[in-house]
Order: C-alpha cells, then sequence, then structure tokens
C-alpha cells in the first residue's frame, strides 16, 4: 500500500532533558522545553540515553550482499518494473527502497506503536498553542557529496513536496503554513491549527532533499538520475526496469549514533524486477534472489519442495504479523454512475464465494476480511458502543441505517462455488437499483449495459478471480478481466481509470488523520495518486476521519475508527476480501537475525546481516 511501506531506522535524539512522551495527543507535554522524541499515547520506551534499540544488533558484520523481492513499497514505487528514481512525485514508476538513500528529521521506532525519535533533529521543542514545531539540528548531517544538510534544505523539501510531491505527501502538508530556517541550524514547522495533534508523526518521516540539487537538476521529470541523498545507503547499479543496486555508505554522518547501531548492516541491496510472480519465484530457486515473502496460497502448498529446500539451503518458515490494522479489499469507483447506488455496490460482492475459494485456490489458509481495519481492535464489532453512537447519531438519516445496527459481516456461502440464494439476492438488489433485463445483460434506462471491468497486473490474480467475474455474467452483470502490464496498471490506478480494482494496505497502529483522509476523505477523491479508490466523498465520512485526527485518547480513537469502519462497511464503498495471520518468508540460510521480531514492522533488509560461515556451509562463498 503502502506503505505505505517503507519503514526509515530510528535514531534517539541524545540531549533534551525530558524523556516523558507527548502524552494523550500531546495534552501532557511540556512545552518550550527540547524533547528527544514524540509519541501519540503514552510514554517514551527509550530515554535520551540509549544505546542502540532493543531489536537491533550492534554486534552483527558489516559486508555481504542481499538481494529480495520486496512485499511493501511507498508513494510511485513500483515492485514489477521503474522508469524514475524520483519516488517522491506522482509521474512514472520508481523502485522500491529509495527512501533508504535519505534521512528526515525524525523518524519511527518499530517496537512502539506510535514513537518517532530524532533523526536529522537533536531536539524538538513545542511551543504553548502547539502550532509550532522548533527543530535544533545536528551539525554533523551531510549529503553524500559531502555538502552540509541544513534547515534550509529541509524548509525547501516541505514547500516543494506540498506544492509537486506525491498526494502522499502533499496531503499532509496542508495544514502547514510555512517551514522556516532560522539559520542553518533551526528549523521551525508553523501549523495553522487545523491540524491534528497526531500530523507531526507523519511530517518528520518525510525525506529531506538537497535544495542545490533540485535546482540544478529538477525535480518533475521522470529521470533516471538519483536525487542526491544523505542516508545510509545510495543508488548504486542500475539497469531500468530489471535491477536496482543500494550501496552501503561507508562514511554515513549517522552511522555512530545510538540508534543506527545494529542496523544497515549490507554492504549491497538489491532488488530484482520481474512482471510475474513465477518468473520471481525462479530466480528465488536459482538463487539469483536470496529472500522471498511468498503471498501465493498455491505456490506456498504445492511448488516449495525443490532441491534447495530438501538440502536445507532454503528455510521455509513463518514470522508473526504486525500488531497494526490490514486492510486488502476491492475498490469499485463510483465516478462511474453505474456503480454509485451503493445496492449495485452490494450485489457485486455477493458474488464473490470465499468458502469456495479458500478450498480451491487458497489450501485452506487466509481468513476472510470485513473490516479496513482488520487484525486490530480498531475493527468495529457487534452492535454500536455509546461512544461511537455519540458519533453517529448526528449523521441519522444521512448515512445507512445498516452503520447503526450491529457491524455488517461479508457475506458466508454454501461452499458451491455457486451460491443460489446469494445470487439471487445480488440480482435482486440490482432491480431494485433500477436496472432492468435486456437479453443476458442488466441495462440502465439509458439502455447502457452495467458492465464491470476488474483490473489486475498479475495472471496469479487472472485464476484466483475468473469465479467472481463469472458470478456476475450469471446474474447479469457483464463482466471481465483485464490483465495490463504494471506501468499501465500503475498509470490506470493513479488517474482512475478502472471499474474495480485490487488494494492491500497497513495502517499504523494509532493511525493519524493523514493516512486517513488519503483513503477516505472527500478531499482525496479528485486527487490523482491518491488511494481513495473508490471516490468517497461524504461528509459523514470526513467528520469521522476528523474525529479520530483529534482524539485525545486512545478509548477516543477506537470509538471515531469504529465508528468509520461501519459507516464504510454501510456505504458498500470496498469488498474487504481476505488476510493472512502470518509473514510467509523463505530465505536462503546465509542470514543472521534476532528472533524476536518487532511489533510494527518487518525491514528484514536493514536489520538482518550476511553470515560468512551460513554462506560458505551452503556453497554461496
Amino acid at each position: 500500500m503502502k506503505p505505505r511501506l517503507s519503514r526509515r531506522d530510528v535514531l534517539a535524539l541524545a540531549g533534551g532533558g525530558a524523556i516523558a512522551a507527548l502524552g494523550p495527543a500531546f495534552a501532557a507535554t511540556m512545552t518550550d522545553t527540547p524533547l528527544h522524541g514524540l509519541s501519540a499515547f503514552g510514554e517514551l520506551k527509550y530515554p535520551p540515553d540509549f544505546t542502540h534499540f532493543g531489536y537491533a544488533n550492534p554486534d552483527a558484520p558489516k559486508g555481504g550482499a542481499f538481494s529480495f523481492a520486496p512485499p511493501n513499497w511507498n508513494w510511485n514505487q513500483n515492485v514489477q518494473t521503474f522508469n524514475t528514481l524520483n519516488s517522491f512525485q506522482v509521474k512514472g514508476d520508481a523502485p522500491p527502497r529509495m527512501e533508504l538513500c535519505f534521512d528526515s528529521l525524525m523518524a519511527r521506532a518499530i517496537d512502539e506503536p506510535d514513537a518517532v525519535y530524532g533523526l536529522l533533529a537533536e531536539s524538538v521543542t513545542l511551543s504553548a498553542d502547539r502550532n509550532v514545531f522548533t527543530f535544533r539540528l545536528r551539525p554533523q548531517a551531510r549529503f553524500h557529496d559531502g555538502s552540509p544538510l541544513t534547515a534550509h534544505d529541509i524548509a525547501f523539501t516541505y514547500a516543494l513536496f506540498k506544492d509537486k510531491g506525491h498526494p502522499y505527501l502533499q496531503l499532509p502538508l496542508k495544514p502547514l503554513k510555512e517551514a522556516l530556517a532560522d539559520g542553518d541550524a533551526t528549523l521551525r514547522l508553523v501549523f495553522d491549527g487545523t491540524q491534528s495533534d497526531r500530523a507531526i508523526l507523519t511530517l518528520v518521516e518525510f525525506p529531506v532533499l538537497s535544495r542545490a540539487d533540485v535546482e540544478a537538476n529538477g525535480f518533475d521529470a521522470s529521470t533516471m538520475s538519483p536525487l542526491l541523498g544523505s542516508g545510509p545507503y545510495k543508488v548504486g547499479r542500475v539497469s531500468a526496469g530489471r535491477t536496482i543496486v543500494y550501496e552501503r555508505v561507508a562514511e554515513w554522518w549517522a552511522k555512530e549514533l545510538p540508534a543506527a547501531r545494529g542496523q544497515f548492516h549490507f554492504d549491497r541491496i538489491a532488488i530484482e524486477f520481474f512482471a510475474e510472480r513465477q518468473a520471481g519465484f525462479e530466480a528465488f530457486k536459482k538463487g539469483e534472489v536470496h529472500c522471498r515473502e511468498e503471498f501465493t496460497s498455491k505456490t506456498w502448498a504445492t511448488e516449495y519442495g525443490f532441491p534447495a529446500i530438501e538440502d536445507g539451503k532454503v528455510i521455509k518458515r513463518t514470522f508473526a504479523a504486525e500488531k497494526t490494522p490490514s486492510f486488502q479489499a476491492w475498490a469499485i469507483n463510483q465516478r462511474r454512475t453505474r456503480f454509485a447506488d451503493r445496492r449495485v455496490r452490494e450485489a457485486i460482492g455477493l458474488c464473490f464465494d470465499f468458502d469456495w475459494t479458500r478450498e480451491k485456490f487458497f489450501y485452506g489458509s487466509y481468513e476472510r476480511s470485513h473490516s479496513v481495519f482488520e487484525k486490530s481492535d480498531l475493527k468495529a464489532e457487534g452492535p454500536p458502543s455509546p461512544a461511537e453512537l455519540a458519533l453517529l447519531e448526528p449523521w441519522r438519516g444521512k448515512i445507512p441505517d445498516e452503520a447503526f445496527d450491529p457491524a455488517i459481516m461479508q457475506p458466508g456461502s454454501d461452499g458451491s462455488g455457486r451460491d443460489r440464494t446469494n445470487l439471487r439476492r445480488a440480482a435482486q438488489l440490482i432491480a431494485d437499483a433500477g436496472f432492468t433485463r435486456a437479453g443476458a445483460f442488466f441495462v440502465d434506462p439509458r439502455s447502457e449495459r452495467l458492465a464491470l471491468e476488474m483490473l489486475v497486473q498479475d495472471e496469479v490474480f487472472v485464476r484466483v478471480d475468473t469465479p467472481f467475474i463469472e458470478n456476475l455474467r450469471a446474474i447479469g452483470v457483464d463482466a471481465s478481466i483485464r490483465q495490463v502490464d504494471p506501468a499501465q496498471f500503475q498509470e490506470r490506478q493513479t488517474n482512475f481509470d478502472f471499474d474495480m480494482i485490487g488494494v492491500a494496505q497497513n495502517f499504523s497502529a494509532s493511525p493519524t488523520r493523514d493516512e486517513l483522509a488519503r483513503m477516505f476523505h472527500s478531499h482525496s477523491a479528485a486527487l490523482a495518486g491518491s488511494n481513495n479508490l473508490p471516490g468517497t466523498a461524504d461528509p459523514c465520512i470526513d467528520a469521522l476521519v476528523d474525529a479520530a485526527g483529534a482524539a485525545e485518547s486512545r478509548e477516543a480513537l477506537v470509538a471515531a475508527l469504529r465508528g468509520l469502519d461501519r459507516v464504510l462497511r454501510a456505504r458498500r464503498d470496498w469488498i474487504p476480501n481476505w488476510h493472512a495471520a502470518n509473514h510467509r518468508v523463505a530465505y536462503w540460510d546465509m542470514f543472521g537475525f534476532n528472533e524476536a521480531k518487532p511489533d510494527y514492522g518487518f525491514p528484514i533488509e536493514t536489520l538482518w546481516w550476511f553470515d560468512e560461515a551460513k554462506a560458505r556451509a551452503i556453497g554461496k562463498l
């Protein structure tokens, strides 16, 4: 989604005497006092004098190479191809993990649900009205060419992203009035007062660009020349659309800071690009790719019997999933009037037989998803609580009545693959929405067919989704699947040029208003590149997103998001499909890692390390 979904690794601010986190929605935080970190709810885990994060290993060796297939990505990134190295604009397809080349003001700890610690900044100070955040910067910060990274670069970057950045960067910057450099070492972020208290947690993770580099070389054009970075890695060998190698910066300015210790071990991180999953799997079997998270149940169940597995050279195992909300669903594009009636959208959902699909295609794995916040306490269950009702009641009569009932669950089936009860119900809903049969298909009052094209980018989805399409055709929907190449898929998704499309998204443990807005708020409905794929534009949804952003306690946040979940389910904007309980990972046995996995992230490429003895034992040296 992602990821949303690269995770820059964390550095703590040394200095700053306060160790208390920002309390409920920062309300209890001292102002006019330098702080070493921020947290939305609760106290920070790490004090100012910590030596390294608990999930890192300072004793791990540096060196070796790691080639992998990224399971998540950010912004305009694409895991199947790339044609630009500018990852921060909407144009083109960029390779995943470009963010490893850039530093940020602060970075998130992945063993805490919502804490950030300083990276470029030594400290952050809040004004009394909490509209101004003042950052004291580390004087040793440098770009890869040796030039100093200053407050002027950071102020320039925020202004650039607000004007020309990818929507994931633009939207959170809306309430930022200005970013001001007070000399080289002090930066002030000034908000207009409309921001949610947790907005700062998103903004401080934004990558920082070099003002001189952008002014000399531009930002808009899709380019295969990398932007000047400052992070632990820089771009090495590049073969457009096929391979990118990130090289560790041996003299990275931050390498001895406490939270950098024990991370970024590989000398080279390589990503190979494959237009089809099977080609990527074959490359893994040959050892050209070292690590692979498997998302295809059939492959996991039936194809991991190759010689390297049998010889013990490749390890196949599961790792616990993160404690964060998970969302996988189909979006139905309401910008197309034939899908504007929610009865039509409900009918489409009734034609998907998960029970049959789980047995025939998933080998009994995966569970049915019902919520946009699956696998978390943010998922609505049963009837609404008093706190949820308090948020929903003002909208009674303006939102579906089902939002006030027990939370809607996706339909079960008889497991036959063509449940007659569900299909009859689906056909009746379409008729109730004003469509009539004309031969084999439904037509609207203008005699235009009710057509639906499902857009996919991989053959595996054609196989899994074809029975769904056949059920739609059986009830009178002129349904089809269109498989396109990765670049075309990205472009059509960016410009909302689809009838129906699938998306997978992970939210943070305490989703900010910005995370929610880019998927659900009316402001993102017409913003190219946003993840508001259905085109949701509902004042009730907007109000619930705003309520979540303004929540001053975990309890208030949970109530707002459960209410949001109820309304989204009742509107049928999305058809939740399935989710997995764990990460299914296979890797060549030549790496070391801490067995205890952090709860809120799984960045193998920055936490694992090359084990020379293991590599020699399996013939990889």
